[in-house]
C-alpha cells in the first residue's frame, strides 16, 4: 500500500507541477506568436496532463481513506468517504484540490484564457503544500511551514515544467528566438534555484529542528540526500546548459536539457517517497 501511494503521489506531483511549470514558462516567450504557437502545442498535453491528474488525485483520496478504513469495502462506502473529506484537514483540502481539478479540464475542454488556466494551476499547487509534512504543526508555524512549503513547490514547478518548455522550444528552427527564450529561463533560474534551496532548508529545519536529519543514511535523511544530489545534478548541468546556449551548441543543448529534466522527475520521485517517511521532529 506504501508502494502505491508513492507511485500516487510522484504520477499526481508530477501532472501538477508540469501544468504549472507550462504556465510559467509562457511568461517568458518573447513574441505573441511564441506564444501562440505554445498553446496550440501544450493543448492535448495538458487535457491528458489535467486529465491524470483527476484520475491521480481520487486515487490519493482512495488510498488516504484505505489507510484510515483499514479495508477496501470501508473505503468505498460513501459514508467513510464523506467522513473524510468533510472531517479530517486532509480531506477538507482535498476536497478543494479535487474541484480543481475539475475546473482546470472544463476550462481547458472551453478553450479558456491563459490566465485562468494558469490561476487554477497556481490554486492546485497551494492546495498540495498543506498535505503530507505540512500539516505536521499547529498554529501560525504550521501556516507558516505550508507558505513555505507552497514557494518550494512554485519553484520546483517553475523549473521542472520550464525544462520541458524549453525543450520543446528548442526543436524549433528559429535560434534567434531560442537565444532569447534561453536567456530569460537562465535569468528565471539563478532565482528558482535559489529559492528552492532556501525553502528546503527551511523545510529541513522546522522539521527536524535540526540543519540535517540523523541519521544521515537511514530512512527520511537518506532519501533527502539522494534529492539534494539529484538537485545538485541538475544544477551543474544547468550551468553547462548555460555554456552550450552562449556557444549556440542547440544540438547538444536539446540532449543536456532533456537530461536535466529526466533529473528533475527523479527528483521528485524521492520527494513522493519522503512525503511518506516520518521526519525526526526534536522538540
Amino acid at each position: 500500500m506504501v508502494s502505491a501511494m508513492v507511485v500516487c503521489r510522484f504520477v499526481h506531483f508530477c501532472v501538477v507541477l508540469l501544468m504549472f511549470g507550462a504556465c510559467a514558462f509562457r511568461l517568458l516567450l518573447p513574441a505573441a506568436g511564441l506564444r501562440v504557437e505554445m498553446d496550440r502545442q501544450w493543448r492535448p498535453v495538458n487535457r491528458l496532463l489535467a486529465w491524470v491528474g483527476l484520475g491521480s488525485g481520487l486515487a490519493w483520496l482512495l488510498l488516504t481513506t484505505h489507510s484510515m478504513a483499514g479495508s477496501w469495502p470501508d473505503t468505498l462506502a460513501p459514508a467513510t468517504l464523506w467522513l473524510v473529506l468533510g472531517s479530517t484537514f486532509f480531506g477538507q483540502v482535498w476536497a478543494f484540490h479535487l474541484l480543481f481539478c475539475v475546473l482546470l479540464l472544463v476550462a481547458l475542454y472551453a478553450r479558456a484564457g491563459f490566465y485562468l488556466v494558469g490561476t487554477l494551476a497556481v490554486l492546485l499547487l497551494a492546495t498540495l503544500a498543506p498535505v503530507g509534512h505540512g500539516a505536521m504543526l499547529d498554529g501560525w508555524r504550521g501556516q507558516l511551514l505550508m507558505l513555505n512549503q507552497w514557494v518550494h513547490l512554485l519553484c520546483v514547478g517553475a523549473w521542472i515544467g520550464g525544462l520541458l518548455g524549453l525543450l520543446l522550444t528548442l526543436v524549433r528552427p528559429a535560434a534567434q528566438d531560442v537565444a532569447a527564450v534561453l536567456q530569460r529561463f537562465s535569468n528565471l533560474g539563478f532565482v528558482l534555484v535559489a529559492g528552492i534551496i532556501l525553502t528546503g532548508l527551511i523545510n529541513i529545519r522546522v522539521l527536524t529542528g535540526a540543519l540535517w536529519p540523523t541519521p544521515l543514511f537511514e530512512g527520511f535523511a537518506l532519501i533527502l540526500m539522494i534529492k539534494v544530489t539529484l538537485v545538485g545534478v541538475m544544477l551543474l548541468l544547468a550551468l553547462f546548459n548555460l555554456l552550450m546556449s552562449r556557444r549556440g551548441h542547440f544540438a547538444v543543448l536539446r540532449r543536456s536539457v532533456a537530461l536535466e529534466w529526466l533529473f528533475g522527475l527523479a527528483a521528485v520521485a524521492a520527494v513522493s517517497l519522503l512525503g511518506t517517511l516520518p521526519p525526526l521532529v526534536v522538540g
